[in-house]
């Protein structure tokens, strides 16, 4: 039976599939691939919110009854799906909705994996050139939109995955919410993996399990038919240092436009210049 929900919210490109498997190797975890129960627990909240037959009843009786649905819920889900005692459920819409996960979880601790916005940009840019006998969406050259690397880059930085990403990511630092979270750098955890699980544990409050790192299997399987040219969710079976290859993909210029543009982010997380 599952004792308890914990939560990963990363960034897009970052290293979440990798971390997922990396904790996967503990086999008190069951940890998934990119989740729905949010979108469960949020198409919950609308009907709660709107439907008259909750508003006509009291309101705290009806709230009450209404988180330990989304408690029980969860609950429910993840004890038909595994019998192991954690689940760390993914999903990069848990962050930005701390304060409601807080009420149906109290204090749930939520891991976010970032990396150099340069490289998560890049792999986006990398992504995009793998099927060049392929029409993208992202490109329409009768209205000039997508036709560059710069262009693109205005295109992902404004849409989602990762421009939404950005924008919640934001907002958890100026509502506070980074304080009752725990950021993961994809650098360190392929530079010092055992040091960076250590902590990450640590977060958790369980004890730690050694990690094999150079033998990291997927169990995570996700169709990435569904997610289209930028699903790739195969990972490496060995964490290896991965080298920043931005200037090389986008060009120095672009590469400066997205350090000066999101220069708190490099600040924060101490990614140098």
């Amino acid at each position: 039976m599952v004792e308890k929900i914990f939560y990963q919210s990363s960034l897009p490109r970052a290293g979440s599939t990798v971390f997922q498997n990396i904790m996967a190797q503990n086999p008190d975890f069951y940890c998934t691939p990119t989740s729905g129960v949010l979108e469960l627990i949020y198409g919950a909240r609308m009907n709660y919110t709107n439907s008259p037959e909750f508003k006509a009843q009291d309101d705290e009786l009806m709230k009450q009854g209404f988180l330990n649905f989304c408690k029980e819920g969860m609950n429910g889900f993840y004890n038909s799906v595994t019998d192991k005692k954690y689940v760390l459920d993914k999903s990069r819409g848990w962050g930005i909705h701390y304060d409601f996960l807080n009420l149906v979880q109290p204090n749930p601790k939520i891991i976010c994996v970032v990396r150099d916005l340069r490289d998560v940009f890049a792999s986006m840019e990398k992504n995009f050139r793998k099927y060049p006998e392929k029409q993208s969406d992202i490109v329409d050259w009768s209205k000039g939109q997508g036709t560059t690397v710069p262009k693109r880059i205005d295109v992902w930085a404004s849409n989602p995955p990762v421009g939404l990403a950005l924008e919640r990511l934001t907002e958890i630092f100026r509502m506070g919410l980074n304080n009752n979270m725990m950021f993961v750098k994809f650098e360190d955890l392929c530079l010092y993996p055992e040091t960076t699980m250590i902590k990450v544990y640590e977060y958790l409050e369980l004890p730690y399990f050694k990690h094999d790192f150079d033998n990291i299997e997927q169990v995570t399987k996700e169709d990435d038919v569904i997610y289209g040219t930028f699903g790739d969710h195969t990972i490496r079976t060995k964490l290896e240092p991965v080298r920043s290859k931005a200037n090389e993909v986008l060009g120095k210029d672009v590469t400066k436009w997205i350090y000066e543009n999101y220069k708190w982010f490099f600040d924060y997380f101490n990614y140098s210049k």
